[in-house]
């Protein structure tokens, strides 16, 4: 309630401040003119500048997304290489745990035979 009350009053006090004429625009003469117009090239010469800066960032992002890319396509090739060495390793290593137990089995096999000679 008093929200809206203090709402109402801000209102209508800004549009009498209005209505009253306080904000009249202001008249330009030809001095101010002209240092507007030098301001003016000042402020292009700044923009050029801000410009060229721009653009070197933009370069500067172009050479880095290349060089992500080469990372990337790296990094890709890295991973297969792994992922086959990885699976390479992983048979080879079932492989070696096939040989130790059939040795095993033959070295059991063979001591049985000796005992049963004996």
């Amino acid at each position: 309630m008093k929200k809206t009350i203090l709402t109402t009053i801000i209102l209508f006090a800004s549009t009498g401040a209005f209505a009253n004429g306080i904000f009249t625009p202001i008249k330009v003469s030809d001095a101010t003119a002209q240092q507007t117009t030098v301001q003016t090239t000042a402020e292009e010469l700044g923009n050029t500048k801000i410009q060229n800066a721009i653009v070197q960032i933009d370069n500067a992002q172009t050479e880095i997304r290349n060089q992500l890319l080469d990372l990337k396509t790296k990094f890709a090739d890295v991973d297969a290489q792994y992922a086959t060495l990885k699976t390479e390793r992983k048979t080879l290593k079932k492989q070696l745990k096939q040989s130790e137990s059939r040795l095993k089995s033959l070295e059991k096999a063979k001591e049985r035979m000796r005992k049963n000679m004996l």
